[in-house]
């Protein structure tokens, strides 16, 4: 699946997100190794912290149904503002992704590469926990 086609489906993802408090819907896609994409979008909460974020919601997903390995995430919001990943979905994505993950940010008009490991530097790690 090509940048684009991952692209188009986190923002068909962001289509479903149920945003009544921020207004701010964002779509995810993840793509495993093998070529399955994932899809997530934001689910917020009237307390806010228990609002789920797209990137999670897909990375879930994707765990839930056995995979482990992935290769490429693509986020998306309505704005087309160019959203990366927040700081705790950076650090749920290291635990199983690589630092060269590539994660496509829609800017609405183009895309903007950024690797996860630039995203977030220096992360904890189980290695950490040792």
């Amino acid at each position: 699946m090509s940048v684009d086609a991952l692209l188009d489906a986190a923002r068909d993802a962001c289509e479903n997100a149920h945003v009544p408090y921020s207004e701010y819907p964002v779509g995810a896609a993840i793509r495993t190794a093998d070529g399955t994409v994932y899809v997530g979008c934001n689910v917020e909460n009237a307390n806010y912290s228990n609002s789920l974020h797209a990137e999670e919601v897909a990375l879930a997903d994707a765990v839930k149904h056995g995979h482990a390995d992935f290769d490429a995430l693509a986020v998306t919001s309505g704005a087309r503002d160019g959203v990366t990943p927040c700081g705790m979905c950076r650090q749920t994505l290291v635990e199983f992704c690589d630092d060269d993950l590539p994660v496509y940010c829609d800017t609405g008009d183009g895309v903007e590469r950024h690797d996860l490991g630039t995203l977030l530097p220096d992360t904890i790690t189980a290695a950490n926990l040792d």
